[in-house]
């Protein structure tokens, strides 16, 4: 068998992230040749035109500056729709609405920071009333203006509502409300947000129509020719978007980006191979696990996207 020769990494001044990750293939080295099989995978599956492009990732991510960089995949149209948690909601409209989250330390004296009405989110600190309180304030404003419309809508909806309010360019939600990408969040309910509403719904009765969006993803699986997905991450945001895929044989590209090992048996921590046994990816899709930090991972295949497509 043929194999590639390993190549050493050629250290240079002024070079450009396409040049690393080039140098990253050439390398064979462990993650550094997964990172770079993920970001030519990304940029293929971006200039598919027959294919739809998803994106799922976790909350915690948009507690940090990497929100920045979700927003731009938005608007440069790198996806057509995402599938994330409950948090990313909460996250995103705090800070659009002026909540200050600020840089900690992992170690840090997690009663002190009780004490003080801090919450730490790894080595982010949000200040209580930066989060709930500011959360339940936006909700309470905001929904009587959405009702005047409507009393039923689906959470990509309700969602989408609220992206017509916030003014923030490095805002998910109205990067994705200007640009016309759903924002599918199959467990709304478990956030604050959710909290909130169910609050609300104890004085005055909505309808969510959870059924609505389940339809839509169903649809898109259906009417397009291929599907790809860059999922960050895993939990439910994660399975979401495995299990419509199911329904037309699997993805056709698929990046995963997690820190979870498969050992226990998670989902988590399930590789690209074991999701072709559920039909969730084709066997013969283009797909690739990279195992490390999204909040590094993430910006070098932004940057390499965008180096390498016609923008």
């Amino acid at each position: 068998m043929a194999f590639p020769q390993v190549k050493d990494i050629e250290v240079r001044k002024g070079v450009t992230i396409s040049y690393l990750v080039n140098e990253f293939d050439k390398s064979g080295a462990f993650m550094a040749k997964h990172l770079a099989k993920a970001c030519q995978i990304f940029v293929e599956m971006i200039k598919d035109e027959d294919c739809f492009v998803f994106l799922s990732f976790t909350a915690n991510l948009v507690a940090t500056g990497i929100r920045g960089v979700i927003a731009t995949i938005i608007k440069e149209g790198f996806i057509d729709a995402i599938i994330t948690t409950g948090g990313t909601i909460d996250h995103d409209l705090a800070r659009a609405f002026g909540g200050k989250y600020y840089i900690g330390e992992f170690d840090m004296d997690d009663k002190s920071l009780r004490e003080n009405d801090i919450h730490r989110l790894g080595n982010i600190l949000i200040p209580l009333e930066n989060y709930g309180l500011l959360i339940e304030k936006i909700v309470r404003n905001y929904l009587p203006e959405i009702f005047k419309e409507t009393k039923t809508f689906s959470p990509s909806i309700l969602i989408r509502e609220f992206g017509k309010f916030i003014k923030d360019e490095n805002s998910i939600i109205y990067q994705a409300y200007n640009n016309n990408v759903p924002i599918y969040c199959p467990g709304i309910v478990d956030s604050a947000f959710g909290t909130h509403l169910f609050f609300i719904s104890q004085r005055e009765k909505f309808n969510l129509d959870l059924f609505n969006d389940m339809k839509e993803l169903l649809d898109i699986v259906y009417n397009y020719k291929k599907t790809g997905a860059l999922i960050i991450g895993g939990g439910i945001s994660k399975h979401h978007v495995l299990w419509w895929n199911q329904f037309k044989d699997g993805l056709d590209y698929c990046i995963y980006i997690t820190t979870a090992v498969e050992y226990d048996g998670s989902l988590s921590g399930a590789r690209p191979k074991e999701a072709i046994s559920w039909f969730k990816i084709k066997p013969d899709s283009k797909n690739v696990i990279v195992y490390g930090d999204a909040s590094i991972i993430l910006p070098i295949m932004v940057f390499y996207a965008i180096e390498n497509l016609d923008l």
